[in-house]
C-alpha cells in the first residue's frame, strides 16, 4: 500500500515556493548588514572592485609569476615607497595635495566592525559545530562529515592559495548574482526540491512491505 498518494504530489504546486535554504532574513541581513555587507553585495562598487581587483592581483602574482612571499612584500613596499617618494617631490613642486592614508583604511569604526563580523561568524560556527558534533542532530553530523571528506578531496586538487582565491572570489561574487536573480534562483531551487522530494516519494512506495496479519481474538 503506497505510502503517499498522488493528492500529496499535486498540493505542491499549490503551496507557495520558499526562499532557498528557507532563509527568512534579507541577503544584507544574513551577512551580517553594515559595510561588510555593502562590500560582498557590491553596493559600494569602488571598494568591491578594488578587493577583487587585490585579491587576483595577489593570486597572479603566487601562482602566474611565482613569487616568493617574503620577495613579494618586499618588492610592494619597495614600489609604494618609490611612488610616494616622487608624489611628495612633485606635489612640493607643482603644489598639488601630499598623499594620506585613505579613509576606509585609517576608519578605526570599518576596521572593528569588519572584525566583529568575522569574529561573531566564527562563534555561530562555533557554536553550531558543537551542537551538531554532540549528537544532538545526527543528520546533520552525517552530512557535515561528508561534506568535510569532499572538501577535503577537493583540496588535495588545489594548493591553499588557488583555493583562497577560489573562496573569496565566490564571497564577493555568489551573494551578489543571487540577490540580482533571487526570484529565477528561488524558482529554479524551488523546481529541483519538489522535483527530488516526487522522486523520493516514489521511491519509497515502490519498496516492498508485508501485509499485516490481523491479530486473532478468542
Amino acid at each position: 500500500m503506497p505510502i503517499y498518494d498522488s493528492s500529496s504530489e499535486s498540493d505542491n504546486e499549490i503551496t507557495p515556493r520558499g526562499k532557498l535554504f528557507g532563509r527568512q532574513r534579507p541577503m544584507h541581513a544574513i551577512l551580517g548588514g553594515g559595510k561588510v555587507a555593502d562590500v560582498l553585495l557590491w553596493r559600494n562598487p569602488k571598494v568591491s572592485a578594488a578587493l577583487l581587483t587585490g585579491v587576483t592581483t595577489i593570486w597572479f602574482l603566487f601562482e602566474v609569476v611565482e613569487y616568493n612571499f617574503v620577495t613579494l612584500l618586499c618588492h610592494i613596499f619597495i614600489t609604494a615607497m618609490l611612488a610616494i617618494f616622487i608624489w611628495c617631490i612633485s606635489a612640493d613642486y607643482f603644489g598639488w595635495k601630499r598623499p594620506t592614508i585613505p579613509q576606509l583604511l585609517s576608519d578605526q569604526a570599518a576596521f572593528s566592525e569588519v572584525v566583529y563580523f568575522f569574529h561573531w561568524r566564527f562563534n555561530q560556527f562555533l557554536q553550531k559545530l558543537l551542537h551538531i558534533a554532540g549528537g544532538n542532530d545526527p543528520v546533520n553530523f552525517f552530512l557535515v562529515i561528508i561534506s568535510l571528506y569532499v572538501l577535503s578531496v577537493i583540496g588535495s586538487c588545489f594548493d591553499f592559495v588557488n583555493l583562497l582565491f577560489i573562496g573569496l572570489v565566490s564571497m564577493e561574487t555568489l551573494p551578489y548574482l543571487y540577490t540580482r536573480y533571487e526570484d529565477e534562483v528561488d524558482y529554479h531551487a524551488d523546481q529541483m526540491t519538489r522535483k527530488g522530494s516526487k522522486v523520493y516519494k516514489r521511491f519509497l512506495n515502490k519498496i516492498p512491505r508485508g501485509t499485516v496479519k490481523e491479530k486473532k481474538h478468542s
